[in-house]
């Protein structure tokens, strides 16, 4: 019996579809868990344009609204307006199908500013004061308390300014608070945190980089390897279901053969017995024939179902005997020429009984043909070589056999020694050589005894 290798395509099937699936978890792990890092100046900054580029970008582009103040730094008396004021949108775009998890950005100034506001999120400020870095977090530059920091900070009209010298920089953290959520970033959306910044009245400003960190969040549903794992599992569990309902049904189909087999077995054992039975001299014959054509059979490569199917019919190759008076059969005499013509008929009546025993497929042709010869001197119909149906070529060295094995009314079963020799001197003869020679093996090596 074959062994059925699908259980263990199915493991390793859904062994490899979870690597996949590993696989595919452990590309978005690496992929949220990694910072990404660009560089912002000049046009690439402060240009509109640049924020419809692909990926996740940052502009500078100051509003519209402004306006100037006078800046008195050594008390000179100064009235003449000498600083304006910018507000500065610093737009974060993420222009991907991506979250964007997390972001900061380190803004360098390369000329002297004053900062007076910022909005949204922390920023952290490095400011050279004495020749010495200062760093501070301020949570909130529109709340911010000069007293509570140590940085280089100038007071003019109530508003606290605070100066940033060429090479200072910020950082800025971005909220996640409700009231100013800046992280994450839905794909194709942006934030805008700003500031409020002064510098010298037409001076240039616009020498600022922007160093910009951030983080993606990929959904795993987003990863091509997910997909293909999920194809792969939904036609693993199409094909599954197709052979747990293929088996069931097989197994139903098998079942109901096994039956059907089984009725077939009883009723053709029952009715060889009807035939058997009336000569208590060849009582098993049929059975015996029977399983000497399948080994055979089974030594010439038959299998399964045609080997069943070949066991049947050797079965029934006598059933013709059933109409042969039991005063002929048992007779220990020599037959008379009529009666011996009785006896051959009965090759005839098998096959016109079994003629309509459609469950077998040429069931008639082991009873109808199995005293053929291969020299074509048989009987009914005086056939030859392999214009002789297979099967009834196996029965006839089959039936041979098991008369000379066996005690008969007119005679002693012969020796074993005599009955290989009448075997091998009837090849060509009476028997089909290639299985005569099949059983003579069969002989040799005991499978048959």
């Amino acid at each position: 019996m074959k062994k059925n290798k699908a259980p263990v395509v199915f493991l390793i099937s859904i062994i490899f579809i979870s690597v996949i699936y590993a696989i595919s978890a452990l590309r978005v792990f690496n992929y949220n868990n990694t910072l990404h890092k660009d560089t912002f100046t000049g046009q690439r900054l402060f240009s509109e344009e640049s924020a419809k580029a692909k990926g996740c970008t940052i502009t500078a582009i100051p509003r519209e609204s402004t306006w100037t103040k006078v800046f008195d730094f050594n008390n000179e008396g100064l009235t003449e307006h000498n600083y304006q004021a910018y507000t500065y949108d610093f737009t974060v775009r993420n222009n991907t199908d991506d979250e964007v998890s997390d972001f900061s950005f380190k803004l360098t100034f390369d000329k002297e500013l004053f900062i007076t506001q910022g909005w949204n999120g922390k920023v952290e400020l490095h400011q050279n004061v004495n020749e010495n870095e200062y760093v501070a977090v301020v949570p909130d530059l529109r709340v911010f308390n000069s007293d509570e920091y140590s940085f280089d900070t100038v007071t003019f009209d109530g508003e606290t300014l605070i100066r940033m010298n060429p090479g200072d920089y910020l950082v800025y953290i971005p909220s996640s608070d409700e009231n100013a959520m800046e992280v994450p970033i839905k794909p194709y959306e942006g934030t805008v945190p700003g500031m409020i910044l002064y510098a010298p009245i037409g001076e240039e400003i616009d020498g600022w980089t922007i160093d910009l960190n951030y983080k993606y969040h990929r959904l795993i549903q987003s990863d091509i390897f997910f997909w293909i794992a999920t194809v792969s599992l939904l036609f693993w569990l199409v094909s599954l279901a197709s052979y747990v309902i293929s088996a069931f049904q097989i197994r139903k189909y098998n079942l109901r053969h096994q039956r059907d087999n089984e009725i077939i077995q009883q009723s053709i054992e029952t009715f060889t017995g009807f035939i058997d039975a009336k000569d208590p001299y060849t009582n098993g014959h049929s059975a015996r024939v029977a399983e000497y054509t399948r080994a055979i059979a089974k030594e010439m490569g038959f299998s399964g179902e045609e080997l069943d199917r070949i066991y049947h019919i050797a079965q029934l190759h006598d059933c013709g005997k059933i109409g042969v008076p039991d005063s002929i059969l048992k007779k220990p005499d020599k037959l008379t020429d009529e009666e011996f013509e009785i006896i051959k008929s009965h090759t005839v009546r098998g096959g016109e009984i079994l003629s309509n025993f459609k469950s077998l497929e040429n069931v008639g042709e082991g009873a109808l043909y199995h005293h053929e010869r291969y020299d074509g001197r048989g009987y009914p119909e005086g056939r030859s070589g392999e214009d002789i149906p297979l099967i009834a070529r196996m029965i006839c060295v089959a039936d041979s056999f098991d008369a000379m094995n066996s005690n008969r009314v007119y005679r002693k079963k012969l020796s074993p020694e005599k009955i290989r020799e009448e075997i091998e001197i009837n090849k060509g003869k009476q028997f089909d050589p290639k299985i005569a020679d099949i059983f003579l093996k069969l002989l040799q090596e005991g499978k048959i005894k």
